[in-house]
């Protein structure tokens, strides 16, 4: 048997319907809320004139130290060079920052 489930978002403040979930923070603590567009209108109205004024910053957790191993680094090149000359490196797992700052010398 088929079953289909639907789900239906609701404003959270008046029940009206095509409601979307909206993210804020404020005095920091993080606040999420459904909104239909019309309210979702009202606070963005409202919070026009602050967001205007404030500074942004980055969100926490998404900072990559200088440490952090690059997206960008192909990890099976560089393990297949390190073995090519002679650096022992571990198949599976972190290829160490030494090893990933050797390989792009050597390239």
């Amino acid at each position: 048997m088929a079953r289909s489930v639907s789900v239906i978002m609701t404003d959270d403040l008046d029940g009206s319907p095509d409601a979307e979930t909206v993210t804020f923070a404020f005095a920091g603590v993080t606040y999420e809320i459904d909104l239909a567009p019309k309210n979702r209108a009202k606070l963005e109205k409202a919070l026009e004139p602050f967001i205007q004024a404030a500074r942004r910053i980055p969100r926490s957790g998404r900072r990559r130290g200088p440490d952090r191993q690059s997206d960008s680094v192909d990890r099976a090149a560089v393990r297949a060079w390190a073995k090519s000359v002679g650096i022992n490196v571990s198949e599976r797992g972190r290829i160490s920052a030494e090893i990933i700052r050797q390989y792009e010398a050597a390239h």
